[in-house]
């Protein structure tokens, strides 16, 4: 049987125009309303809404195709959240605060769909977009491929890797198994570094919690293994630190590929021997990506 070959496209978040120069340099033709090819399909990686400026385009273009077959995707952290900011939990409280950080995050979102029944729609089209998928010959993630975490929501899962429809409050439990699990999975593992250890982040801010890189063989040094960012202190100190075996992507693993992480290379490249970000901060001026996976290990 003939290997299925996949374009796996980056987070698009707003820019319709972007894609759709993408998917026609990746030789796919509209065609009754949708884009399609006849021998490869898309497999997106969520993070359709939010920051950009073409926000219901977006959904004009991406969902026929994947409704159609010519197309599949990930649930990212951006869908996951607008979901949560438009439902109720028992308390009566949207799952995702309506306070200014939040409502700024979501503002051309809100602006695109401004009819409430409308909105709900597209956030009831958003719960059919799976956590992962795994074709057999390579995995899809929005953020982080971790065993521990698939393992943990499992139960939480249709047999489509969908969220089952009610355990949007579970998953929004602050310090709850399925909260850290979902955000380890859509926005990656972070570790608490050592008292006294910090570091500055690209806007300014001093951080003490570290985002985890996975896909870094694990006999790496751990500042090789860890965004650290700039004037780190006390940096000593991480040599009595350990992570997860968890943390880890094994080389001989399946090709993975991932969004999410805000990558600003001028030439996009593999981040390991089996693990591809395609996230080229197409929302911060940089570029839509595409992988064009053709069987290769």
């Amino acid at each position: 049987m003939r290997t299925q070959f996949y374009d796996i496209i980056g987070d698009i978040h707003g820019h319709a125009d972007a894609l759709d120069a993408l998917l026609q340099k990746l030789g796919y033709v509209f065609r009754e309303g949708v884009y399609q090819h006849n021998q490869h399909k898309v497999i997106f990686l969520g993070d359709f809404i939010d920051r950009g400026p073409q926000q219901r385009e977006v959904i004009q273009l991406v969902k026929p195709m994947i409704e159609q077959g010519y197309a599949l995707s990930v649930m990212g952290n951006h869908e996951f959240n607008a979901i949560c900011y438009a439902t109720l939990g028992q308390d009566g409280k949207p799952l995702r605060a309506h306070d200014a950080k939040n409502n700024k995050q979501h503002e051309a979102f809100l602006a695109a769909y401004p009819d409430i029944d409308e909105r709900l729609q597209i956030i009831n089209w958003f719960k059919t977009l799976p956590v992962y998928i795994d074709t057999g010959g390579i995995r899809v993630i929005h953020a982080s491929w971790n065993e521990k975490a698939l393992h943990e929501i499992s139960t939480l899962l249709d047999v489509k890797q969908c969220l089952i429809g009610n355990v949007y409050e579970k998953c929004s439990e602050k310090d709850s198994a399925p909260y850290r699990a979902i955000e380890t999975l859509l926005k990656g593992p972070e570790v608490v570094l050592p008292d006294g250890v910090t570091f500055t982040d690209k806007d300014g801010h001093i951080r003490s919690v570290a985002r985890i890189k996975w896909w870094t063989p694990a006999h790496h040094e751990l500042k090789e293994r860890l965004h650290l960012g700039a004037e780190l202190t006390s940096d000593h100190k991480l040599a009595d630190m350990t992570l997860d075996s968890g943390h880890n992507y094994p080389q001989t693993n399946k090709p993975a590929f991932i969004g999410h992480y805000w990558m600003n290379e001028e030439i996009p490249k593999p981040l390991s021997h089996n693990c591809a970000c395609l996230d080229y901060s197409i929302a911060k001026g940089g570029k839509l990506v595409a992988y064009k996976w053709r069987g290769e290990k």
